[in-house]
Order: C-alpha cells, then sequence, then structure tokens
C-alpha cells in the first residue's frame, strides 16, 4: 500500500516538474503593466516642423502636446512604447531616452519603443538642416530639447512605478472615409500630387488606402481600462495653412482622437502612426478639420473597444538591430545631414515587439503605404501593428515603383534610393520570423 502511494506521489511531482508548476515562479507570475502621461507642449516662439513654407516661429498653442508610456512586465520580461505628439525622433534623441530610461527601470535599450504621432504642429527638434534652401533657417531650442529627452524618459519611469497586474486585447476596427491616398495618378502612370481634394483633374486615379484601425486594450484586475494604442494611416496635417493655425502649438487630429478615447473610455491613450507616407486627412467643409477627423477615429475607436477578449497569461519578447538603406547618388551638399556618413548608404534600425499573439512593428521614416501592406499581406500575422516613424527619421520609404511614377515622396522628400522599400520589407519579415 505504502509502495503504491510513494508511486503517486513520484508521479505527481514528476508531472509538476514537467509542467513548471510551483517551480517555475516566473511563469506564474500574472502579466503587469502601468502607464503615463506628461505634458510637453513647448513655449510659444519655438520653430516649428513639418512645412517648409513656415518662415516665423510659433505665435500660439491650439492644444497640450503629451508624451504618453506603457510599460509591460511578465517576470521575465519588461517592454516599454512611448507615443509623443511631435514630428519624428531623430536617433540620436531616442538613443539618449532609451539610455536614461535603462537606468532608472532597468528596461534593457532593445525593449523600448520611441514614436511620435507626427504631428506638422509640434516644435523642431531635429538638427538644423540646410535642406530648404528657400527657407530661413529653423532654429532648435536645445533647452526645450533638453527636457523633453528627460521628460520623455521619465514617463517610462513613472509608468514602470504605475505597474499592477492587467490583462489585455486586440481588436480591429475600419475607418475609410476620412483618407486618401494623395499619389494621384495620371493616364499615361505618372503620379500628381494631390494634396489637397477635390483633385486637379478628374482623370486622376487614386491609389490604395490601409482602412484598418488596430486597437490594444489594457485593463486592471477589476476590468476597468488602463490604457490603450490606436494604430491608424493618415497624415496628421488637418491644420490649415491659411489660418492662425499655421504657426499654432496642436498634436493635430491624433490628439482629437486621445482625447475622446480618455474621456469616453478612460485610461490613457497613445495613438501610433501606421504607414501613412502618402495617406492624406481627407478635409470637409467648414472648419475644424482636426477635431471632425480625430472625432471620427475616436468613435470607431470606442466602438470596437466594447468587444475585446482580454487575457493576462501573456509573455513578452522585443527585439532590434540596425538595418541599413541604400542613399541617392551625387546628393548636392545641402541635403547630406551627416558629413561623417558615407554617401552611399544610411544605418538606421527596424524593431519588433511582441506581447503574446500581437507582434508591434516599428518602422523608421514615413513609410509609404504600399509598403505597410505588402508586409501585412506577407507576415500573415492577425495582430501586426505596424508603426512608423519609430525611434528614427530617415525620410520618405517608398516601393521601387513610385521612383518610376515620380512624385514628392521619392522626389525631393527623401535622400533614399530606389529598392529602399524593398529592403524594409525584406528586414521586417526577417525580424519577425526571428522573434516568433
Amino acid at each position: 500500500m505504502r509502495k503504491h502511494f510513494s508511486l503517486k506521489i513520484i508521479f505527481l511531482l514528476s508531472v509538476i516538474l514537467l509542467s513548471g508548476g510551483i517551480f517555475c515562479p516566473a511563469c506564474q507570475a500574472a502579466l503587469k503593466g502601468g502607464f503615463s502621461k506628461v505634458d510637453i507642449t513647448p513655449p510659444v516662439g519655438v520653430w516649428l516642423s513639418g512645412y517648409s513654407s513656415r518662415n516665423k516661429p510659433s505665435e500660439g498653442i491650439s492644444d497640450e502636446l503629451y508624451a504618453k508610456a506603457m510599460v509591460l512586465d511578465d517576470g521575465q520580461n519588461k517592454i516599454a512604447i512611448v507615443s509623443a505628439d511631435l514630428l519624428w525622433f531623430p536617433l540620436e534623441i531616442t538613443a539618449e531616452i532609451r539610455e536614461i530610461a535603462r537606468k532608472k527601470t532597468g528596461i534593457p535599450e532593445s525593449n523600448i519603443l520611441v514614436c511620435a504621432t507626427h504631428t506638422h504642429f509640434g516644435p523642431k527638434i531635429d538638427k538644423i538642416r540646410k535642406d530648404w534652401p528657400d527657407t530661413p533657417v529653423s532654429k532648435v531650442d536645445k533647452s526645450y530639447v533638453q527636457k523633453l529627452t528627460k521628460k520623455i524618459a521619465d514617463s517610462i519611469s513613472t509608468a514602470a512605478q504605475n505597474l499592477k497586474p492587467v490583462k489585455l486585447g486586440v481588436v480591429k476596427g475600419e475607418i475609410s472615409e476620412i483618407v486618401y491616398n494623395r499619389r494621384t495618378k495620371r493616364p499615361d502612370g505618372k503620379v500628381a500630387m494631390t494634396f489637397r481634394l477635390p483633385p486637379a483633374d478628374a482623370n486622376l486615379v487614386f491609389g490604395p488606402i490601409d482602412p484598418e484601425v488596430a486597437i490594444l486594450r489594457v485593463d486592471d484586475a477589476s476590468d476597468l481600462i488602463l490604457g490603450s494604442i490606436v494604430n491608424y494611416a493618415c497624415h496628421p496635417v488637418c491644420g490649415a495653412t491659411d489660418s492662425n493655425e499655421f504657426y499654432s502649438i496642436s498634436a493635430d487630429y491624433p490628439g482629437y482622437t486621445a482625447r475622446v478615447v480618455e474621456q469616453m473610455e478612460g485610461g490613457i491613450c497613445l495613438f501610433a502612426l501606421g504607414t501613412a507616407g502618402d495617406m492624406n486627412p481627407v478635409r470637409m467643409e467648414g472648419e475644424n478639420h482636426r477635431s471632425r477627423i480625430g472625432k471620427a477615429l475616436g468613435g470607431e475607436v470606442l466602438r470596437r473597444l466594447q468587444f475585446v477578449p482580454a487575457s493576462g497569461d501573456i509573455t513578452l519578447k522585443a527585439l532590434k538591430k540596425p538595418m541599413i538603406l541604400p542613399l541617392k547618388k551625387d546628393l548636392p551638399p545641402e541635403r547630406i545631414t551627416d558629413a561623417n556618413n558615407p554617401e552611399e548608404t544610411l544605418t538606421t534600425e527596424i524593431q519588433v515587439i511582441r506581447i503574446g499573439d500581437i507582434y508591434i512593428l516599428g518602422l523608421p521614416g514615413e513609410v509609404l503605404v504600399e509598403v505597410g501592406l505588402e508586409i501585412k499581406k506577407r507576415a500573415g500575422i492577425e495582430n501586426l501593428f505596424i508603426i512608423s516613424l519609430s525611434n528614427d527619421a530617415c525620410g520618405y520609404v517608398c516601393h521601387s515603383q513610385a521612383y518610376e511614377e515620380g512624385g514628392y515622396e521619392p522626389g525631393w522628400g527623401t535622400n533614399l534610393a530606389k529598392g529602399a522599400g524593398e529592403i524594409v520589407i525584406k528586414e521586417a519579415l526577417d525580424i519577425i520570423d526571428q522573434i516568433k
């Protein structure tokens, strides 16, 4: 009898050991998450980014700018995602933010993704450039940039201090009526840029869009929302260029979308720009374009947030690596942004964060929607967020056909040579496969 009892005990212990059981405390750790939100609105008088035609500093504030952070911890790995109401992040500022955050939180730099909402009404923070010869040199407020860098790093630290048990889930929505492809094509296949509707020629053909709205919802143990991430592809250029808005600080439509979600649903809402390089917002009759586009998108987010299956049984992984992209040959001196950089290639980075079966792909630069759609098609992943302008700004990332068609993005809009888009597609698929 004792022998049979002992055999049963041994069998049970073996099952526990093989399954991880109580002897693997980390495997039993509940997923934890935290959010933070910090005001990064600059003082009036800073120069704004986004339009080469501005010839004076900012003169007012239409609405505040924010940096928002999410930190997740599965007991073994921590990840952080930051979204800020800025045009973009130069890689050197991203590196500073990561280093400060790592020292404060212990989160590896490879596990920190920093992205910009791409508002064209935020402060200029990158190096002074010489590629706008007809515009007075825009100045960077170095004091503001130093404070901004610290504030964004602190937002990660604060989110890490707010960790509590969470469960999360992802859902998709769709909204197509607020966006269009501005690279309209003539009958001969060449592009005629349509920055405002209606197009100048009725014979112009519109290209593809990506109407998908990818939404991540994070709840606490009481099923109350702590935060969310909204991923959508549309250029934040709703502000009027022919009014006082042109010189006024604003988060543009992403700020309104986040405000709708936060006020109606709660929590902190991060906006993550999709592959919106050639995606423009539809400008409706009347004023308040930012509000109307933002509310329309926010309404779709609210609708979908009500039906999100959530789980806390999730593990985290992250990976980032350098990515080398070709530069156009014989760039004029004013287009060389780094005198020490070889003129043939540009080194940037690509990143992916895996949250269970959710993949968040961080791409540098302003990525054309055709590149993003190809990645989605070939990756074959149900829950894939593609965030452009992640960690670095490297100009427009275009597919090869765009160079044949002409237009702003593959022309004046980028230093990258033909083939860069295909490299990004390949590197994206490779890094996703590595983290599966």
